[in-house]
């Protein structure tokens, strides 16, 4: 194996799972999810093995997924919804009142968090569930680290307030 491809399996095997979960949760379906990470690490080996350099191989990633996702939907000619059923936080053992209350509580955070704008939920994606730092995703939406934070206070309060319709 050249020290090219070398460079680029670490790469693969350290981002391929938040890549993927970012999908799924844009597009609710394994498969389609699967597809589009597949076409992500195409176009990245693509651009990787030519020997361009990648400032930052995350937000180069990122943007490449966001793409794509957008492609599917202008395929398919449907709204954009999420899904957060792969996030599930497990407990060694919860009682089943708990479950209950828990498998409630994400489904309410999946409502709040459906109605907000593809932005603003990728931004929460991002920003909680793969714990990017904000100038990171300010690279990946290419916009300036303090209009992510007015987008990330934004979509909070927009599901506080979507939380509280749903009580």
């Amino acid at each position: 194996m050249s020290n090219i491809q070398k460079k680029f399996s670490r790469l693969y095997d350290r981002y391929v799972k938040n890549v993927y979960r970012f999908v799924y949760l844009k597009v609710s379906s394994q498969e389609v999810a699967e597809d589009i990470t597949s076409r992500v690490f195409t176009q990245s080996w693509d651009k990787f093995r030519t020997g361009e350099n990648i400032k930052n191989s995350r937000a180069y990633l990122y943007q490449i997924a966001r793409n794509e996702v957008v492609n599917h939907y202008r395929g398919k000619s449907k709204f954009r919804t999420i899904s957060i059923e792969s996030v599930e936080i497990i407990d060694p053992q919860p009682t089943l009142e708990e479950k209950t209350q828990k498998k409630t509580d994400i489904e309410e955070v999946k409502k709040a968090i459906s109605c907000l704008n593809d932005d603003h939920q990728n931004v929460i994606i991002w920003r909680y569930l793969d714990n990017l730092p904000i100038r990171e995703i300010a690279g990946i939406l290419e916009k300036p680290e303090g209009t992510v934070r007015v987008m990330l206070h934004r979509a909070l309060n927009e599901v506080k307030k979507n939380l509280k319709q749903y009580n």
